[in-house]
């Protein structure tokens, strides 16, 4: 089954790997004076769960759901072991979206699947936030992210994939001007539930 070998494979992509020790997303990272003091949260396709680990470190409620149930556990025994409100769930994401109002704040990063914008959006409360950061078309010489294109935005895509909320912070560099230096390579936005 496609479900099973896809968990295989992210399985072994985590096997030693561990929550907390990677960065969060530049989006949540550079926009987290946005974030409430508190609420629901949701690392969406959550892989080792740094962003999850992020938004529990904030005081928010936070479950990080990803098709690999490996990196699930090990989020909640980290969750359990820092004593932060983290839980992690294995989910096919893809197939199974989270309910509608169902959380305050969802993260998303360097996983496109078109498809769920319209679900992800509905699943934040009124005033609930996104932050969403994944992979361009447009390409510097060292970028290392998809090499299938179907897995990566045209320009000003991911403002079409959410054009119904509240735009609050975007960033598409592209290749303009000095492509040594700035983000290059992705799309980040922020967005409010209206």
């Amino acid at each position: 089954m496609a479900d099973d070998a896809a968990r295989a494979r992210w399985n072994e992509a985590y096997r030693l790997a561990e929550p907390g020790q990677g960065e969060p997303a530049q989006v949540l990272k550079e926009n987290a004076h946005l974030l409430p003091p508190h609420g629901t949260a949701l690392d969406f396709a959550s892989g080792i769960g740094n962003n999850a680990v992020f938004l529990a470190r904030h005081g928010l409620s936070t479950q990080a759901w990803d098709i690999s149930d490996l990196a699930a556990e090990k989020i909640s025994q980290y969750g359990v072991a820092t004593r932060l409100s983290l839980l992690g769930i294995a989910r096919d994401v893809a197939s199974s979206p989270p309910d509608p109002q169902s959380f305050d704040v969802i993260c998303v990063a360097h996983y496109l699947e078109r498809s769920l914008a319209n679900p992800l959006t509905s699943a934040l409360r009124p005033g609930g936030l996104l932050f969403y950061q994944t992979f361009t078309l447009e390409v510097t010489a060292d970028y290392n992210g998809p090499k299938n294109p179907a897995f990566r935005l045209a320009p000003n895509e991911l403002l079409s994939l959410f054009k119904g909320m509240r735009i609050i912070f975007y960033r598409e560099n592209a290749l303009l001007g000095n492509v040594g230096e700035g983000t290059r390579n992705l799309a980040m936005l922020v967005a409010q539930a209206t």
